[in-house]
């Protein structure tokens, strides 16, 4: 008989051991998930403070490895380049119908295996481009570039 309350606690403790690291998943999943949902929250603010008045669609973000941003807000030049987790045609649906509503008028929009949409607004233009994903990175891959519409491009002289 004493081998079975052995055994009979050596199971009840394995059930509390079981039932404790559940209790401890669960509750680090909600800290984590309050945490990521802070964090890309943040993320979107900054986002916002560095490409102003440009909508981004949902949950994409900046790769800054790829990037070059000259400025901010409403005023920025260079390249953004987003990762995306819809597909480049969500994305290019997103562009289409989200930008004119934001006051940027469409210049040009080709869909395509590489999709481009030109924009404008005021004295600046904004390109987009739009490539499929790798298996392993993003879905879609959003390029935007952004510039004064007039600027003075001088082209390179010939030695």
């Amino acid at each position: 008989m004493n081998l079975l309350s052995e055994k009979m606690i050596s199971i009840q403790t394995l059930k509390l051991t079981a039932l404790a690291l559940s209790l401890t998943a669960l509750l680090g999943a909600c800290a984590s998930s309050s945490d990521s949902s802070s964090a890309a929250q943040e993320s979107q603010e900054v986002q916002a403070q560095l490409l102003g008045d440009m909508p981004l669609p949902a949950a994409s973000k900046i790769i800054g490895a790829d990037s070059i941003i000259i400025g901010r807000g409403d005023n920025w030049v260079g390249r953004a380049v987003l990762s995306g987790v819809q597909s480049p045609t969500d994305i290019y649906a997103f562009f289409q119908s989200e930008y004119p509503r934001a006051g940027w008028t469409t210049v040009s929009a080709i869909k395509a295996k590489t999709s481009i949409l030109v924009f404008t607004k005021g004295d600046r233009t904004a390109t987009v481009e739009l490539n499929e994903g790798s298996l392993t990175g993003p879905k879609t891959v959003i390029t935007i570039t952004s510039s004064p519409k007039n600027a003075n491009v001088v082209a390179p002289s010939k030695k």
